[in-house]
């Protein structure tokens, strides 16, 4: 009887040593490690690669827009082709293809005629700024590929444009 009593006991007290809490440790704030900004590489460039379409699209922009039934030349539009014509210069190699667009009102033949209205007067305004004539495609798809597939003016809007897109001839 004894055997057993000590035998309970003995395991009462080893279930009362494991059953212990562990002394409770204060948290501390975590140390801040110093941010570390990474360092330019001179070497790489941090842009899109010159001569690239990325180049062509940020730097000189790659649409114009039009008015409603209209393919004459805002003066945005102008400057936008300013820009190509010059970016261009610099790229004499590359070759373009300028693709007239129309908002989804009209018939199928007139949208097609108004769009490759549209595309030639980019073309027009791009050799008229001393781009060679050889470079430059144009196409119209008229209300074939919209942008926005949206009924109402605000995308309308969007879809009325010419889009200049390269070809060919560029350096990436």
């Amino acid at each position: 009887m004894r055997m057993k009593f000590f035998a309970i006991a003995a395991l009462g007290a080893f279930a009362t040593a494991c059953a212990s809490t562990p002394p409770v440790q204060q948290e501390t704030a975590p140390i801040a490690q110093p941010q570390v900004q990474p360092q330019a590489d001179p070497y790489r460039p941090s842009g899109p690669i010159a001569g690239s379409v990325q180049d062509f699209v940020q730097n000189a922009g790659d649409r114009v827009f039009y008015g409603y039934d209209r393919h004459d030349l805002t003066p945005e539009a102008r400057e936008t082709l300013r820009r190509q014509a010059a970016w261009l210069a610099s790229y004499s190699g590359t070759r373009i293809l300028i693709a007239g667009n129309c908002d989804e009102r009209g018939t199928r033949e007139y949208n097609l005629a108004l769009g490759a209205r549209r595309a030639n007067a980019a073309r027009d305004y791009l050799i008229s700024q001393g781009v060679d004539p050889s470079r430059i495609s144009t196409v119209s798809y008229g209300k074939e590929r919209p942008t926005c597939r949206e009924s109402g003016e605000a995308c309308w809007a969007v879809n009325r444009n010419a889009t200049t897109a390269i070809t060919g001839g560029y350096t990436n």
